[in-house]
């Protein structure tokens, strides 16, 4: 198998099959393929694992893609604008992710849903209760929001993260969320209520945008009801 990442800030990746490699995807990730390639849709894991994945913001079911021709051709694209990263995965490197990370994956690659051991972070540090975990052997790549920056932790060393910001770390990295403190910071410092403290050893991947904060800028020039049947009744008049 081979690819490429193509698009720059709208990015894709081309991968080449051949005969009988098999990816592995969410629904409508992909983008166009030869006609070289089977598509089946199944719940891998069996229901109760694809239920927990759903929770964690991954797809009920996922899509199983396999050449049947050597040098079969298949795209799939990023739903956000940003950075398409690649990992390998393997016993030694097990990632956690936020949901809707996992783009693509060599079926040798397990996808599965985790339960934050600390509730409260799960429940308020706007990741979620459960997350994604990649476990395996093989190639991942994952979705992330804007630009990437890749941190490594010493053992002891934290950080604290906006929510959102964070999009996939190393498993034995510690995930906990943490208060803001003071009334001022609380109401007028913009950060919310909690922030994620992640907690080294090991390797943290940190996007520069999320999909909330763009929608946040966007919502005041989104036409309005009032407005848009004030057009239509001008439109009627005339």
């Amino acid at each position: 198998m081979r690819y490429e990442i193509v698009g720059g800030s709208f990015p894709a990746v081309n991968m080449i099959l051949d005969r009988d490699e098999t990816v592995i995807t969410q629904s409508g990730a992909m983008a166009w393929c030869d006609s070289s390639i089977d598509m089946s849709t199944n719940a891998e894991g069996g229901l109760l694992k694809s239920i927990g994945r759903m929770f964690s913001g991954a797809s009920l079911m996922f899509v199983r893609h396999t050449a049947t021709e050597d040098e079969s051709k298949i795209t799939f694209s990023a739903s956000f604008p940003g950075t398409i990263k690649e990992f390998v995965v393997d016993e030694d490197h097990e990632y956690i992710a936020q949901k809707s990370a996992f783009l693509v994956a060599q079926d040798s690659v397990n996808i599965d849903a985790t339960i934050n051991k600390n509730f409260w972070a799960g429940l308020l540090g706007g990741e979620g209760f459960v997350l994604q975990k990649f476990t395996g052997n093989g190639l991942l790549l994952a979705e992330i929001d804007g630009s990437v920056v890749e941190l490594d932790l010493k053992a002891g060393e934290s950080i604290k993260v906006e929510t959102g910001h964070v999009a996939l770390f190393d498993a034995n990295v510690q995930y906990d969320v943490e208060s803001v403190r003071g009334f001022k910071n609380i109401f007028f410092g913009g950060q919310g209520l909690f922030l994620t403290t992640l907690t080294g050893p090991g390797k943290v991947w940190l996007q520069t945008l999320t999909a909330q904060d763009m929608a946040q800028k966007l919502i005041p020039f989104m036409p309005s009801s009032s407005s848009s049947i004030n057009v239509s009744s001008g439109s009627s008049n005339d």
